[in-house]
């Protein structure tokens, strides 16, 4: 019973270890993301009360090397009917990393991440 036991653990083991260089050898080969650096998506829908404080606090880890991997924060907005959308717009317009986007759009920049 002992040996049964064992066998089948080697087995699990086994097949695991070779979906885990599967999934490696798929994310490596397959997608557009690069290595040097992190992209923050945010998707918001009528966040107009928060989404300004949130933004900020992250630009400034951005700015000032807290978070010396984040390369830039792309905001999804999610068809918000508030203010969220134009908050999110002004502070665009102050700083280059943060993007704002609908969530195709969203998608197709990171399709685009390798290009860029």
């Amino acid at each position: 019973m002992e040996f049964l036991v064992n066998a089948i653990f080697w087995v699990l083991a086994i097949y695991g270890f070779f979906e885990i260089i599967k999934n490696i050898i798929y994310i490596s080969s397959y997608t557009k993301f690069q290595s040097d650096g992190i992209y923050l998506i945010i998707a918001v829908k009528n966040q107009e009360e928060k989404i300004e404080g949130f933004l900020r606090s992250s630009l400034f880890k951005i700015l000032y090397g807290k978070e010396e991997y984040l390369k830039n924060i792309i905001v999804a907005d999610l068809k918000s009917t508030d203010k969220t959308k134009e908050i999110v717009k002004k502070l665009q317009g102050e700083y280059d990393c943060l993007k704002v986007t609908n969530w195709k759009e969203c998608k197709d920049i990171m399709d685009n991440v390798n290009e860029s």
